[in-house]
């Protein structure tokens, strides 16, 4: 498949080009989230931030238990975000640097190599919300990687709230809608 190059983008109006169609079902927890996400499409289309659709989304899925894995650089968005949504729901936090694993014990490259660091601790992370019982984890700034790690691990289901783009004030679209970024990193004209 090669969607993203694709001009005619068909699949809008019902063409199946995959073949898959009838392959793919969607049940139980997973169609109760599609309706959900529907729902919330449908009702609040370009009227509500990412952060009012997920309130909205996780009310109407009917979770009570939220965790937030968060990246230390934004620990005071973490506590904005805890404040908000606790007005709905039981909220659990973890930051990233949870149990102070020093990176020499797993042989990382640290920032200034003359210096104590403290790694970032991903599956701690979901280990921990798990412990809690959450039913949707949300990521705020977890560095890449250490994404894929929290998600693969998290026994709840997992949203993205922050993207940690430390160049970009945490915006990583912004460097594909900069003509300066396509033309001078990325080697593209427009």
């Amino acid at each position: 498949m090669k969607c993203a190059t694709c001009q005619e983008k068909e699949c809008r109006n019902g063409k199946d080009c995959s073949g898959v169609a009838e392959d793919i079902e969607y049940t139980g927890e997973d169609l109760d989230c599609m309706q959900v996400a529907a729902a919330i499409e449908g009702q609040h289309y370009m009227q509500k931030t990412r952060l009012e659709e997920l309130i909205l989304f996780a009310k109407q899925m009917g979770y009570q238990k939220l965790g937030i894995a968060f990246c230390i650089g934004l620990a005071n968005e973490a506590a904005t975000i805890t404040r908000i949504l606790k007005k709905d729901f039981e909220v659990y936090s973890v930051c990233c640097k949870v149990c102070g694993i020093p990176k020499e014990k797993y042989e990382l490259e640290k920032i200034h190599p003359e210096k104590f660091e403290v790694t970032c601790n991903p599956k701690g992370q979901a280990f921990l919300l798990a412990k809690k019982q959450t039913e949707l984890n949300i990521i705020v700034g977890l560095c890449m990687g250490h994404d894929i790690i929290f998600t693969r691990h998290s026994e709840a289901p997992v949203t993205t709230l922050i993207v940690k783009d430390r160049v970009l004030a945490h915006n990583p679209a912004g460097a594909i809608y900069s003509g300066y970024y396509l033309r001078k990193k990325f080697k593209l004209e427009d």
